[in-house]
C-alpha cells in the first residue's frame, strides 16, 4: 500500500514504484491519508496513472504486507502492516510553525515520530544522508534504530537523466537562449508569495531572444490555489512565454535543462545543484522557516542574494556574474550521500521486510520525460534597435510588457487584429499543409502586397518562406527583397536565429536609409553577444511566387 497525504508525498512515492517493477507477486494500491490541506491533487494524479485506489475507510479495515509513506504526519498509524518511511523532499530544511513542535524540521518532528512509534514503529526509515540519521536520533532515538542510509531515488532519476539535457532544451524550445529557472517552495516565505510579481518582471525585462523563463512551483501551492487560479495569477508571464512545468516529473527535467536558478529556501535547488554546478542566486533573506545549518542553509549562506527588484534584469545578471562554483556542490553533498545505488539498496530492504527474494532482473531509475513547451508563445514584439559601428542590435520584448521600441513586429494570423493594425512590420509564416479538397493559398508576393494594402499603418510586410528565407516588401519601394539570416558556426555547433529577427534588422535599416542601387546589402545583426550576417537582395520571380 502506498499511502500519501498530499500530491508532493505521492510524487515521492511514485519514484519508489520501480523497486517492484515486473514483480507479479506485488499488488500496488494507493490510499489518501486524510487531514492535509494539500490532498486535492493526489487522487487526480493517481487516476492519471491508472493506479488502483482504496478509500481511506476501507484501507484502515485491511492489513498489508508493506506500507510505504513519505511523511510521518496524519493517521498513518491506523494502517496495519510494516511501514517504510521515505523523505518527501531533500535535506529537511524547513520548520512549519503551524504544525507539530516549534523549530523541528518538517519530516523529523518528534511530535509525529513519537506518536507513530508509540502505536506502530516504522520498520524502516529510508534516509538520504548519514547526517539525517543523526538528526532523526535527536528527534526520536527509537526511530533512529530503524534508520538506514538508502540514498535519494529522485536524485538518482535526475542524475540518470542528466545526459538528456539537450533533448529537454529542444522540447522546451530553449535553443541558444539562457534558461532561467525560478524555484518556489510553498507557504508565506516562498518566492511566489513574497515576490508574486517577479515572474512577470523578469518576462518583461529579460530580452526574449536571450533568455527563456521557467517557474518550478511546489505542488502544495498548486493544490492550494488550483490550476486555473495559478494560471490566471501568472498570466502576464505565461503570455510572454514562461514555462510552467508539471509538478510530478517535468520540474526535474526543467531543472536539468536550466542554465541558472533563482531560488527561495525550497529543496528543489539541491537537485539542481547536484545535477551540475551552475549559477544559483537567492531571493530568501534567511531566518524564518529555514533551519540554520541545513543543506539549504548551507547553500543560501554562500550564494549571491538578489537584494532588490528595481532594475531586475541588471540585478539578476550581476548576481549570476557574482556566483562562483562550489557552494552548490557543497550543499548537495550535505543533502545526499555519495551513493548511486539507492534503488538497489531500497529494493533489498523492502523485499527483506516482505520475506521475498527480489526478482532476478535488474531495476534502474526511470528517465525523466521531456518537459512540455510554454503553453503560449508571444506573436508580437516591441523591437528595440541600436545602430552602431558593429551593426544593428536587435532586442525584442513581448508586446505590451515594457516601453515601446523602434517598431512593433507582429506575426499575422497568430496575434490579435488590434496588434496587427498597429504593426510597423507585419510578417506571416507558412501555414501547415491543407486537407481541403479545393485549396486556396497565397503566394509570398501576393500576401505582402495584400498586407500593405489592408494595413495602412504597416511600413513593411514580409512572408517567411519554407526554406527560412523571407520575401519583404516595404511601403514606397518598387521591388521586393529577399532577406536571409545566415547561421553562425563555431566549434562544431550551428546557431540560427528566428527569421523575424533578421526582418526587424532589415526593416530598421531600410527605414533609416535606402539600400545600394543594385538592392544588395549585407548587414550585421547583433543578438545578445552573437553577431549574425543578414543578406538583402532583390527577390527572384521564383521566390515571389512561392506558396505560403
Amino acid at each position: 500500500m502506498f499511502a500519501a497525504r498530499s500530491a508532493v508525498a505521492l510524487y515521492r512515492l511514485l519514484d519508489v514504484l520501480p523497486v517492484f517493477s515486473g514483480d507479479v507477486r506485488i499488488t500496488r494500491l494507493f490510499t489518501l491519508i486524510p487531514g492535509s490541506d494539500f490532498g486535492t491533487d493526489a487522487f487526480s494524479a493517481i487516476d492519471a496513472l491508472g493506479g488502483r485506489t482504496v478509500p481511506w475507510s476501507e484501507a484502515c479495515d485491511d492489513s498489508y504486507d508493506l506500507i510505504v509513506a513519505a511523511s510521518p504526519k496524519g493517521d498513518l498509524r491506523l494502517l496495519r502492516g510494516p511501514r517504510v518511511l521515505v523523505p518527501h523532499g531533500a535535506g529537511f530544511n524547513k520548520t512549519i510553525r503551524s504544525e507539530g513542535s516549534a523549530h523541528a524540521a518538517s519530516g523529523l518532528d518528534p511530535a509525529y515520530l513519537r506518536r507513530a512509534h508509540d502505536h506502530a514503529p516504522a520498520a524502516l526509515h529510508a534516509l538520504a544522508h548519514p547526517e539525517q540519521v543523526t538528526r532523526l536520533a535527536t528527534a526520536d532515538p527509537r526511530a533512529a534504530r530503524r534508520a538506514k542510509v538508502i540514498g535519494d531515488l529522485t536524485l538518482e532519476r535526475v542524475l540518470a537523466s542528466a545526459p538528456l539535457r539537450e533533448r529537454y532544451r529542444a522540447a522546451l524550445g530553449t535553443g541558444a537562449r539562457e534558461l532561467l529557472v525560478l524555484a518556489s517552495t510553498w507557504g508565506p516565505e516562498s518566492l511566489i508569495r513574497r515576490h508574486p510579481g517577479l515572474p512577470a518582471q523578469l518576462a518583461a525585462h529579460l530580452p526574449y531572444d536571450e533568455y527563456q523563463l521557467a517557474l518550478v512551483i511546489h505542488p502544495n501551492e498548486r493544490s492550494s490555489l488550483g490550476k486555473y487560479e495559478l494560471a490566471e495569477r501568472l498570466a502576464p508571464a505565461l503570455d510572454a512565454g514562461m514555462v510552467l512545468p508539471d509538478p510530478h516529473e517535468e520540474w526535474a527535467s526543467t531543472l536539468i535543462a536550466g542554465d541558472a536558478l533563482v531560488t527561495d529556501h525550497g529543496s528543489a535547488a539541491l537537485y539542481y545543484c547536484a545535477a551540475r554546478d551552475r549559477p544559483v542566486v537567492s531571493v530568501h533573506p534567511g531566518g524564518g522557516e529555514l533551519i540554520p545549518g541545513s543543506p539549504m542553509g548551507v547553500l543560501l549562506d554562500r550564494i549571491p542574494r538578489l537584494e532588490s527588484t528595481g532594475n531586475i534584469a541588471e540585478n539578476i545578471a550581476d548576481a549570476l556574474r557574482a556566483y562562483r562554483p562550489g557552494p552548490g556542490h557543497a550543499a548537495a553533498q550535505a543533502a545526499f550521500a555519495p551513493v548511486s545505488d539507492a534503488m538497489d539498496r531500497l529494493r533489498r530492504e523492502v523485499y527483506a521486510l516482505l520475506g521475498l527474494a527480489p526478482p532476478g532482473h535488474d531495476v534502474t531509475p526511470r528517465l525523466l520525460p521531456s518537459p512540455v513547451p510554454a503553453p503560449r508563445v508571444p506573436a508580437a514584439f516591441d523591437v528595440h534597435v541600436v545602430t552602431g559601428a558593429a551593426g544593428v542590435r536587435i532586442t525584442r520584448h513581448p508586446a505590451g510588457t515594457g516601453p515601446p521600441g523602434h517598431h512593433l513586429a507582429v506575426e499575422h494570423g497568430a496575434a490579435s487584429e488590434r496588434l496587427a493594425r498597429s504593426a510597423g512590420l507585419l510578417f506571416r509564416r507558412p501555414l501547415p499543409p491543407s486537407a481541403a479538397p479545393v485549396d486556396l493559398a497565397w503566394t509570398a508576393d501576393g500576401w505582402t502586397r495584400y498586407a500593405l494594402s489592408a494595413y495602412p499603418g504597416c511600413r513593411s510586410a514580409a512572408a517567411v518562406l519554407p526554406d527560412g528565407a523571407c520575401l519583404l516588401r516595404m511601403r514606397g519601394h518598387e521591388r521586393a527583397y529577399s532577406v536571409r539570416a545566415e547561421p553562425r558556426s563555431a566549434s562544431g555547433r550551428v546557431t540560427r536565429i528566428d527569421p523575424a529577427i533578421g526582418l526587424s534588422a532589415v526593416h530598421a535599416g531600410l527605414t533609416s536609409h535606402e539600400p545600394a542601387a543594385d538592392g544588395r546589402t549585407t548587414l550585421n545583426c547583433l543578438v545578445g553577444e552573437r553577431t549574425f550576417h543578414i543578406t538583402l537582395r532583390p527577390a527572384t520571380n521564383a521566390e515571389a511566387e512561392q506558396v505560403i
